[in-house]
């Protein structure tokens, strides 16, 4: 069975000429592309080498999170997701045993997003589409956000979140790279807590929300999201969850069982970086929700992937063959 990665980044050559040619793509300069980072330069030969190097045979790519632009001009942020998309389509058509492809979308309009979904599922033969963890502020448990969940639902389509810019701690801080750190493990959490919390997991009980980093904090803080939403009251299992602010803070609880039964309907990759916090992970969700993932070619991406995931006592065997291989295959239906 093939080493599958599921999370890995690519800045489209489209993007790369333009820039070189232009200094510009649709008015888009070069940190745009993150291309002041040696990696998001590399090309797709070099690419395919290192992951041989890596020992990863496949990786669902997408584009990176520099080209979601949801605060642009909805012409120009739907331009660039389709170019975007036509790419990955076009590099999976030329490397058809390496790579699998996911979109970006214009998330600020959820018909254009639909629509690119649509067309990325059907004419281009994407899974999916990678979004941020909230849109221009907004949270999914916003209403507006339930049509796009549902159609994704519909398409069988993988929903990939993963942070754009700045996250929930950079208005606090901005030194020793924690917005990155922690910042993304935040934002992760408080995306998992969202679709819970906001009827998206009950509306759409098949989607495929598959969680950056490890779902960052989320598996660890389950409890106490549990605690929060009345389930340590004498409410549940006998009665409906009873918060124990009440209204006081004005939220209505759409959920009528604990935040962290969700845990199992949702993917992550195995960015923890450190074997106990994998176990951890794996025995808070199941192990057939855990999956390889590198953040290739980010700063933060693994090196040596296989060999590290391998060489953990944390897992057994047939573990460590679930999370690089199967799981990935039985979610990409290969």
């Amino acid at each position: 069975m093939p080493v599958i990665d599921v999370h890995a980044h690519l800045t489209p050559e489209r993007f790369k000429e333009a820039i070189r040619t232009d200094g510009s793509w649709h008015g888009l300069g070069p940190s745009s592309g993150e291309l002041h980072r040696p990696g998001f330069n590399t090309s797709v030969p070099d690419r395919i080498a290192e992951m041989d190097e890596m020992g990863v045979d496949i990786q669902l790519i997408t584009p990176t999170a520099a080209f979601y632009h949801y605060d642009k001009d909805l012409d120009l942020t739907t331009t660039v997701a389709r170019e975007c998309n036509d790419e990955i389509a076009q590099l999976v058509e030329q490397h058809p045993t390496r790579f699998i492809g996911m979109g970006t979308l214009p998330m600020q309009d959820i018909p254009a997003a639909i629509a690119e979904l649509e067309r990325g599922m059907g004419e281009l033969g994407l899974r999916g589409a990678m979004i941020n963890d909230h849109v221009n502020g907004r949270t999914f448990d916003h209403p507006d956000f339930l049509p796009f969940f549902q159609a994704a639902e519909r398409l069988g389509a993988i929903v990939f979140f993963h942070q754009g810019g700045a996250t929930c701690v950079s208005s606090r801080i901005e030194t020793y790279s924690l917005p990155n750190a922690i910042g993304n493990l935040a934002d992760r959490t408080i995306t998992y807590s969202t679709l819970v919390h906001g009827g998206v997991m009950d509306a759409c009980p098949n989607l495929k929300p598959l969680l950056a980093h490890a779902g960052g904090y989320t598996a660890f803080g389950a409890g106490r999201l549990d605690k929060a939403a009345g389930a340590f009251e004498g409410g549940y299992p006998e009665g409906p969850l009873t918060p124990p602010f009440g209204n006081e803070w004005d939220y209505e609880l759409k959920i009528s069982r604990p935040p962290s039964t969700y845990l199992s309907q949702f993917y992550y990759d195995c960015c923890t970086y450190d074997g106990p916090a994998l176990r951890f992970l794996i025995d808070r969700v199941g192990i057939d929700r855990v999956m390889l993932g590198t953040d290739y070619p980010a700063p933060m991406f693994s090196i040596d992937p296989v060999r590290w995931l391998n060489g953990l006592d944390e897992l057994k065997d047939d573990e460590k063959q679930a999370i690089l291989s199967d799981n990935a295959s039985a979610l990409l239906g290969l």
